[in-house]
């Protein structure tokens, strides 16, 4: 007798809401239904009325927001009969692309730039068995070379231009829906290509048409200052932040994501990489939650907008955290050091030493 596989992922779940059929063979890793965390501790650090909550798509299979798009792309590549996918890649769009190519059984090719990418990411397209090249040169040149090399070569791009990649990405906007039962005020997301704020409107506003919620939340996407076209009004030719998955100076999604903007009635804001790294350090230290710089982004611009007041007190706010914090983990022990380990005997008068001339016991 042969059984029906078992999905448990997003598009199994979504698959009247995406473009799939009963005869579709999905690619899957059981992606989707992230967490959605209300933070205890934050907003009174802030002394602000405010409800916080982060939805950690750093506990998707690869660790990234990325497997929401990519279980897509790679679902309809294999369904038109794709035997490659090419992506280029700041590290976790390589990740997924990478990993999703191996469970289908294709080739996968990543452009990264050389030099410019987290260790975490790059070690997973090795393992997964991707081609990998390093080309000298920045995200954006990758991307170019990208769509140049599918003019030469039979491979499916799965960068966020690819629009099954938003199509996967939507369904988180979907998840907040269900559990919260209603929109937030706010949604608050990093933004480095902008395919993902893009994903996230469109997934409200297919759910609200079906009465869900009455009304979208405010979108608020939000840049690295030195990596930040869109406070700047224009393309960045040479973006620099240590938030590495959003050092992008041309977003492909860019007029698409101004739209989203107009609609929302949201806004851009732009963070400095010291308010980045604070971000994701109380996160880690008064949440219990570890996601990497870029993801920090979403909650550094939410509390610079709480504490301008332009974020009122009252309200309901979402941040993405997009991806996880052992993606990047290399930049947190350059900023900290080796400040929290003490190092002493094996003894126990040592270590009891220790623990109680600690004034918290930590």
């Amino acid at each position: 007798m042969r059984f029906r596989p078992h999905y448990t992922g997003l598009i199994e779940r979504y698959r009247e809401r995406l473009p799939v059929d009963d005869k579709t063979k999905l690619i899957s890793l059981g992606e989707g239904n992230t967490p959605l965390i209300e933070l205890n501790n934050i907003p009174d650090l802030l002394g602000k009325d405010v409800k916080i909550y982060v939805k950690y798509e750093g506990l998707n299979p690869t660790g990234s927001f990325k497997d929401r798009g990519m279980t897509m792309a790679v679902t309809k590549a294999v369904e038109e009969g794709s035997k490659a996918i090419i992506c280029a890649s700041t590290g976790n769009t390589s990740a997924a692309a990478s990993s999703y190519a191996a469970r289908a059984g294709i080739a996968a090719f990543v452009l990264i730039p050389d030099g410019k990418i987290a260790l975490g990411k790059l070690a997973q397209g090795m393992m997964h068995g991707a081609t990998i090249i390093q080309i000298k040169g920045n995200f954006d040149e990758g991307m170019k070379l990208v769509k140049d090399v599918t003019e030469r070569a039979s491979v499916t791009i799965v960068n966020s231009i690819n629009p099954y990649r938003i199509e996967g990405q939507k369904t988180a906007a979907f998840e907040i829906v269900e559990e919260l039962k209603c929109a937030p005020d706010f949604h608050c997301l990093p933004v480095g290509n902008a395919g993902n704020i893009t994903a996230h409107w469109m997934g409200y506003t297919e759910y609200f048409k079906d009465g869900i919620a009455a009304d979208c939340p405010k979108m608020l996407g939000f840049q690295a200052a030195g990596s930040a076209p869109f406070m700047r009004g224009h393309m960045v030719d040479k973006p620099e932040t240590m938030a590495t998955a959003i050092r992008i100076g041309h977003p492909q999604s860019w007029e698409k994501a101004w739209k989203v903007k107009e609609k929302s009635r949201g806004w851009f804001g732009e963070c400095s990489d010291k308010e980045i790294m604070a971000a994701q350090n109380i996160l880690a230290k008064y949440e219990g939650i570890f996601c990497e710089p870029a993801s920090s982004t979403s909650l550094a611009g939410a509390i610079n907008e709480i504490n301008a007041g332009k974020i009122p007190e009252g309200s309901q706010i979402v941040c993405t955290l997009t991806g996880h914090g052992l993606k990047d983990p290399d930049i947190v022990i350059q900023q900290s050091g080796t400040s929290r380990i003490v190092t002493v005997e094996a003894t126990l008068d040592a270590v009891s030493d220790v623990i109680l001339s600690s004034d918290s016991g930590d």
